[in-house]
């Protein structure tokens, strides 16, 4: 990495347009692999899916989504790079982040980083009327049991609304750096989907201002600035290699 990019601790903003599920965790891999090796800028993005789409978490057998039933088990189905619970991704904001070993925001060790990104949604949420709140650890939190969504599953770091889980997050963690992923419940049309959906407004005004809101919000609590940023051709070259990965059984049918 340059000099440059190495002395400025601003982060990258990447606002992308809804993807499908390949494609979403292709882009992710992609930067998890491009930050960690200091080619680019850590980097904060927000995205969304298209069309509806389960994604298991790394540890779920695929048998556990061959057994659900319609219409969730009727979606298209991708293997997530972290662990965690099956998400139905549909009226939600996803965010990622991904930032190389030794960054500031890991300063308090990776685990911290959910907190720190949690805060920044209750706070962007806040602006909205939103009136959530961080559920808080107990003995019994476990990242690879439950059942099989994760939101039906309970975490401490998760936000909730009016006792039901409202976002949540997960993590890889290599050692070159951490990519952390997570998802805010919208809206919600699905019954199988146990969430605490949000239920804004999904225009693409709204959705503007709630991506405007997480970025200022995240400035407040980190004390990092964003600086709106594009795909390098190296992180786009990459991704789609990688794409032809997360489509494919073996990937998907692995566990």
């Amino acid at each position: 990495m340059s000099p440059e990019l190495d002395a400025d601790q601003t982060l990258r903003l990447l606002v992308d347009p809804p993807q499908r599920g390949a494609i979403n965790m292709a882009l992710d891999e992609a930067l998890l692999q491009q930050v960690g090796a200091r080619r680019c800028r850590p980097t904060l993005r927000l995205y969304r899916w298209s069309p509806p789409t389960i994604s298991l978490g790394y540890f779920q057998p695929f048998a556990e989504f061959e057994r659900l039933s319609p219409p969730a088990g009727k979606l298209d189905v991708v293997r997530r790079l972290t662990g965690g619970g099956a998400i139905l991704h549909d009226q939600e904001l996803t965010y990622s982040i991904a930032v190389p070993a030794g960054h500031v925001l890991l300063s308090a060790g990776a685990a911290a980083l959910y907190g720190k990104m949690h805060e920044v949604l209750l706070r962007a949420l806040g602006r909205f009327g939103v009136k959530a709140q961080q559920r808080g650890r107990c003995e019994e939190d476990s990242f690879r049991r439950g059942p099989f969504f994760c939101f039906s599953r309970q975490h401490g770091e998760d936000l909730m609304l009016g006792g039901g889980k409202l976002a949540g997050s997960a993590q890889r963690r290599t050692r070159l750096g951490v990519l952390q992923h997570g998802s805010v419940m919208l809206g919600s049309r699905f019954e199988q989907q146990e969430c605490a959906p949000a239920n804004l407004d999904l225009s693409a005004e709204r959705l503007d201002e709630l991506a405007t809101a997480i970025s200022a919000e995240f400035t407040s609590v980190t004390g990092l600035s964003l600086s709106p940023g594009r795909w390098t051709d190296a992180e786009l070259a990459q991704a789609g290699e990688l794409r032809a990965k997360y489509q494919s059984d073996e990937w998907n049918r692995r566990r």
